[in-house]
């Protein structure tokens, strides 16, 4: 088999775990989404609120895995195997230490953050949907660094076994809890929101239960943290989460924007975003493993094989994403009636859609570029690229074609395609110029 082929197979074999495990998570938002839309569009249009509120809260920690992920490929990379824990139990930590009085202080004020994202009709949807999902912020800190240690040991299939055991609990529970099934209250659509939570703290015990197994199977010591790892957790998860933030309250502005239009385009928006987020999930889910291969190459000072394994990854993810993305373009009617019970809406959503469709194929590259420079280190650039296309280009344009000039919801999706487009074009010349090898050791 040619060093080509190896290459390839090696990308599959890492990135389709990471992949379905994404994959799961966002098809359960796309259930909840398509169990909730039978309610009408103000509870999907509050459920969608909440939603990407939670995502502002629970993207301060979301640095966390990317953090993890590259300081254990690092030191497999390096042989350090007696080490090798310590990323996942500051992780661990770090969550315990942030997302806790973090969750506590966001639920707190959650009337006051989700007022000005909400219509009237919708408005108690979204707090109280917002609240569960963030009572379980805690959990999500968890996973994240947990699912740092299993992609960066290479091993992404056993966080997978708890992700999909985790997901098919939410569905249960999430379907009992919307519509009262099994004894349990009608809750309506916050009902999806404490679903969640519930599944989600269950996660966290599948995987503290796996990890200990591994650690004796493999004679790793456990507890053998030190301050040098935090402070090292501490500086490569910080841009990466200030960018996740910057990224959720992005969201969070244009589910605003988009509310300028009414509360119908709310309900379209919080359904082709989410769709957009399945989209992108592959190129994500290759990106992860980007970030491993290039680390662990980078451990082993093989600097040109670190840029071809991102060549390659990019390619792989560009390919995949065109083929996921032919349904949509083809039936969009067919798949927006999984989501929306009213014709007018489902016409009025169907251009938007494969707009969006056509946005994420062209940032394909910059998805899995992004991911490869979190594992060279260059989390910074990462950042100030990411800040600069969303709110310098994104966000201002979409509220001008939106509700100033009058295009609606085909004028912001048509902003997409620019933004991201500029944003592949940027990372593609980075990436070629080789500035990220330009790291801090780790």
């Amino acid at each position: 088999m040619s060093a080509t082929a190896v290459r390839y197979r090696t990308i599959v074999m890492l990135g389709l775990p990471i992949i379905g495990g994404m994959l799961s998570q966002s098809l359960l938002n796309l259930v909840d989404a398509a169990l909730v839309g039978q309610l009408g569009p103000e509870a999907l249009a509050g459920t969608g609120a909440g939603s990407y509120g939670n995502f502002v809260a629970i993207s301060l920690v979301l640095g966390l895995s990317s953090a993890v992920q590259a300081l254990v490929a690092r030191r497999r990379g390096q042989r350090r195997f007696s080490e090798i824990l310590q990323p996942v139990e500051g992780g661990l930590l770090l969550s315990l230490l942030i997302a806790l009085p973090l969750s506590l202080l966001f639920i707190h004020y959650s009337d006051r953050l989700m007022a000005p994202f909400t219509q009237p009709e919708s408005a108690d949807i979204a707090q109280q949907y917002f609240d569960y999902r963030t009572s379980a912020m805690v959990a999500v800190a968890m996973n994240l660094a947990f699912r740092g240690w299993w992609n960066g040991t290479e091993r992404p299939g056993n966080y997978l076994i708890s992700l999909i055991a985790t997901h098919l609990l939410n569905v249960v529970i999430s379907y009992a809890l919307i519509f009262g099934s099994f004894g349990l209250p009608a809750m309506g659509a916050p009902g999806a929101g404490l679903g969640t939570a519930i599944a989600l703290f269950t996660g966290v015990v599948l995987n503290t239960i796996m990890l200990w197994q591994d650690s004796r199977r493999q004679n790793i010591p456990l507890f053998s943290l030190n301050m040098n790892v935090l402070r090292q957790l501490v500086r490569l998860a910080t841009p990466h989460s200030l960018q996740q933030l910057l990224m959720a309250i992005a969201i969070m502005a244009l589910f605003w924007i988009v509310g300028l239009l009414g509360t119908a385009e709310q309900a379209i928006a919080h359904v082709l975003i989410n769709l957009a987020l399945l989209l992108i999930l592959p190129a994500v889910g290759f990106g992860i493993a980007a970030t491993s291969l290039v680390s662990r190459a980078l451990g082993e000072q093989q600097y040109e094989l670190a840029r071809n394994w991102g060549w390659a990854v990019a390619r792989t993810a560009s390919i995949t994403l065109l083929v996921m993305s032919l349904p949509l373009w083809l039936q969009p009617e067919s798949v927006l009636s999984l989501f929306l019970n009213n014709s007018e809406l489902i016409t009025q959503a169907c251009l938007p859609l494969q707009l969006t469709a056509l946005a994420i194929c062209v940032d394909a590259c910059a998805i899995v570029l992004a991911q490869a420079m979190l594992g060279a280190g260059a989390n910074r650039t990462v950042l100030q690229i990411s800040t600069l296309m969303q709110w310098g280009v994104f966000l201002p344009l979409a509220w001008l074609s939106g509700p100033v000039l009058g295009y609606g919801l085909l004028g912001i999706w048509s902003c997409q395609i620019l933004y991201r487009g500029l944003s592949s074009l940027i990372y593609l010349h980075l990436w070629q110029r080789q500035n990220w090898q330009d790291m801090p050791s780790m």
